[in-house]
């Protein structure tokens, strides 16, 4: 399995594990998703908190959080 593709399957499955939870500040899921990250060695990418109308179209959704109004956001490199 090509490491880009692990990735992928490791960010729907945060992102599945995480929309099933309850609410949560933006700052606590991003330390929870990060520390998952950096658990199965991913290095080189940023995790941001964005409006939820205002996903960069080079972004994958890896959460929710701030009760939906706020997605955040994974970006390698």
């Amino acid at each position: 399995m090509t490491p880009s593709r692990l990735i992928a399957l490791t960010l729907f499955a945060l992102a599945t594990t995480t929309a099933q939870a309850a609410p949560k500040p933006c700052d606590e899921l991003k330390a929870e998703i990060a520390a998952k990250l950096e658990a199965k060695g991913v290095k080189g990418y940023t995790l941001d908190a964005v409006e939820a109308d205002k996903v960069p179209a080079d972004a994958t959704v890896v959460g929710s959080c701030e009760a939906g109004s706020k997605k955040l956001v994974y970006k390698r490199g």
